[in-house]
C-alpha cells in the first residue's frame, strides 16, 4: 500500500461501510475480520455483513425516522442500502432482505474494490498506528480481550446486555388453511402471514410460555435488555396482556374472508425472495430449543412447524458514549481511533451502519490532512451522534433512531404533517452538508 491508509476492524455491517466509504475517496483500506479463523456464538458465515438477528431494515418510508436515515445513506453512498435494495424481499412498507444474497453481495464489492484489502485475522487489541486512523467495529460480541484493550483505553468498563434472535421456519411446514396473508391496516393480501387466535388459544399460549423454559445465564452474566427488543417471555413476565399490545397485536389485521378480527395474532415475515423461510415477528427468546419447539407449535398453524432456525441470545458491548466520544466518532483520549456500529453505542442494523458510514467518512478526511465533519443536526444521522455524545452519562442506554433524538419542532404543526416536514429539512441539510464539507 501507498499513500493514506486507514484501518477497519470488524467485517460486520459497520466495518464494511466504514471501509467503502475510505476506500471511495481515494484511501487505502486495510480490513481486519476473524471469519472463518474463529466464529462469535451468532455468527454461522464466513461472509461479510452477516445478518445475525431479523432480516428486516425496518420502515422504508422516508417520513418515519429510520426510513429518513436509510434515505440519508442514500444519498451519502451507502454500500450497504445499495445491497439492501438490489436484494430486498417482500414486507410491505419495511426494507427486509434476503440475508445470503445481502452478504454475498457485500462481500463481493469489498473483496473486489481496488483500495480495501481484507485480512482474515483476529485483532486480540486495539492496533497501534501512532500516525493512520483506525475504525474499531466490532460489534455486539466484542472478544473478552477487545473489550479489555478497548476498557484499559476508556478506563471504564464497558456496558453489556443480551439482545435475543427470533426464531425461522420452513414455510412448506406452514398451514395455509390457517394462517392468512395480510400486512397491518393495508388493503389487499399483503405481505405478512398471520397465525389468528381466539381468547381460549391466547390463554393456551400464555400458559406454556409462561411455564417454560429458558437458558440460564451464566454467572457472570446480568441480563440487561434493550428495551426495543425484549424475549417474548421477558415482555409475558410484565403481564398477561403485555403481549396484546406489542408483538401479537391483532388491531389492523381482519381476516380476509370473515372480516372479523382475532383476539391476538403471531405475524410471519419473508426470510428470503423465493418466501420459503419465515421470521416470527418480535418472537426474540432465550428459551431452550426443546421449549421453543413445544410452545411456538401451540401457536394456529404452527403445529407442524420446521425450524430452519431457532431462537438463541447474544451478549452486546458497547461504551458509554457520551463519557468517550466526540461527535465526530473519534475516542477523546485517542483522536486517532474512531468508534463505529453498536459498539459505539446506537441500536440496530441500519443505526450502526450508519455510524460506519460517518466513521469511514472521517477517517478518511483525517487520513488525508483534513478535520473530521459532524452531520447537520437536523439529520438523522446527526440526531444519533447528538444521541450518543449529549445523553446524560449516568442514564445512557443505546436506541434506535426516532423523532424524539431530533431538535424540538420551533413551529405547530398537525402530527401527520411532522414525519414530512422533519425529512424535508434533513434531506436539504444534508444536501448542504454534503456539498460544504464531505463531498
Amino acid at each position: 500500500m501507498s499513500g493514506p491508509e486507514v484501518i477497519v476492524v470488524g467485517g460486520g455491517l459497520a466495518g464494511c461501510e466504514a471501509a467503502w466509504q475510505a476506500a471511495q475517496r481515494g484511501v487505502e483500506v486495510r480490513l481486519y475480520e476473524m471469519k472463518p479463523r474463529r466464529f462469535s456464538p451468532a455468527h454461522e458465515s464466513d461472509a461479510l455483513a452477516e445478518l445475525v438477528c431479523s432480516n428486516s431494515l425496518r420502515s422504508n418510508d422516508p417520513t418515519s425516522a429510520v426510513g429518513l436515515l436509510k434515505e440519508e445513506m442514500r444519498q451519502l453512498g451507502s454500500l450497504l442500502m445499495t445491497a439492501a435494495d438490489a436484494t430486498a424481499v417482500p414486507a410491505g412498507k419495511a426494507l427486509a432482505v434476503d440475508r445470503e444474497k445481502f452478504a454475498g453481495r457485500v462481500t463481493r464489492a469489498i473483496q473486489d474494490h481496488g483500495k480495501i484489502t481484507v485480512i482474515r485475522e483476529e485483532c486480540a487489541s486495539i492496533p497501534v498506528t501512532g500516525a493512520m486512523p483506525v475504525i474499531l467495529a466490532t460489534g455486539p460480541l466484542t472478544s473478552p480481550a477487545m473489550a479489555a484493550s478497548l476498557a484499559a483505553l476508556t478506563g471504564a468498563q464497558s456496558l453489556a446486555f443480551y439482545d435475543a434472535i427470533a426464531p425461522i421456519i420452513d414455510a412448506e411446514s406452514l398451514d395455509m388453511n390457517v394462517i392468512y396473508r395480510k400486512s397491518r391496516w393495508d388493503d389487499g393480501p399483503g405481505d405478512y402471514l398471520n397465525c389468528p387466535m381466539n381468547e381460549e388459544q391466547y390463554n393456551q399460549f400464555i400458559h406454556l410460555l409462561g411455564e417454560a423454559k429458558t437458558v440460564p445465564l451464566k454467572e457472570f452474566e446480568e441480563p440487561k435488555y434493550f428495551e426495543g427488543c425484549l424475549p417474548i417471555e421477558v415482555m409475558l413476565e410484565r403481564g398477561r396482556e403485555t403481549l396484546l399490545f406489542g408483538p401479537m397485536k391483532p388491531v389492523g389485521l381482519p381476516h380476509p374472508v370473515s372480516g372479523k378480527i382475532p383476539f391476538a395474532v403471531v405475524q410471519l415475515r419473508a426470510e428470503n425472495r423465493e418466501q420459503t423461510m419465515y421470521n416470527m415477528v418480535g418472537f426474540q427468546t432465550k428459551l431452550t430449543y426443546a421449549e421453543q419447539k413445544r410452545v411456538f407449535r401451540a401457536i394456529p398453524g404452527l403445529e407442524k412447524a420446521e425450524f430452519v432456525r431457532l431462537g438463541s441470545i447474544h451478549r452486546n458491548t458497547f461504551v458509554c458514549a457520551p463519557e468517550v466520544l466526540e461527535p465526530t466518532l473519534q475516542m477523546k483520549k485517542d483522536p486517532l481511533l474512531f468508534l463505529a456500529g453498536q459498539l459505539s453505542g446506537v441500536e440496530g442494523y441500519v443505526e450502526s451502519t450508519a455510524m460506519g458510514l460517518l466513521a469511514g467518512i472521517n477517517g478518511a478526511l483525517l487520513a488525508t490532512g483534513r478535520a473530521p465533519v459532524m452531520p447537520p443536526p437536523e439529520t438523522a444521522h446527526g440526531a444519533l451522534i447528538r444521541h450518543l455524545t449529549a445523553s446524560d452519562p449516568e442514564h445512557f442506554q443505546p436506541s434506535n433512531v426516532n423523532f424524539g433524538l431530533f431538535p424540538s419542532l420551533t413551529a405547530k404543526m398537525r402530527k401527520r404533517d411532522r414525519g414530512p416536514y422533519r425529512a424535508r429539512i434533513a434531506l436539504q441539510a444534508l444536501e448542504d452538508w454534503i456539498k460544504t464539507e464531505v463531498g
